[in-house]
């Protein structure tokens, strides 16, 4: 599996736009509305595009912690011992603080 940087997804303003129509409820569209404001958006779209982009690097997250807890998991004992005295030995190449 890939690694995303999530910090460098495609912003809303410099990718191509596609138009959509879509059916709310009041209270979400007055939602959206309050969030426009409130952060001084041009849009309501550009709203929602923000809030799909942080579902988007949430969902990534997710995904990546996963994969790494999957991958700690699938360590047996002599390779978790093994990369703990890699940690040890690499903690004792860095400079002192004194």
């Amino acid at each position: 599996m890939p690694l995303v940087d999530v910090n460098h997804m495609p912003k809303s303003s410099t990718a191509r736009k596609e138009k959509k129509t879509f059916s709310l409820s009041r209270q979400s569209v007055m939602f959206l509305e309050a969030l426009r404001k409130e952060r001084r958006s041009r849009s309501i779209s550009s709203v929602l595009d923000e809030m799909i982009r942080q579902q988007q690097q949430t969902k990534e997250m997710e995904r990546i912690s996963a994969s790494v807890t999957k991958y700690y998991d699938s360590l047996t004992a002599e390779e978790i011992s093994e990369d703990r005295a890699w940690g040890e030995f690499a903690a004792t190449q860095f400079p002192s603080e004194d």
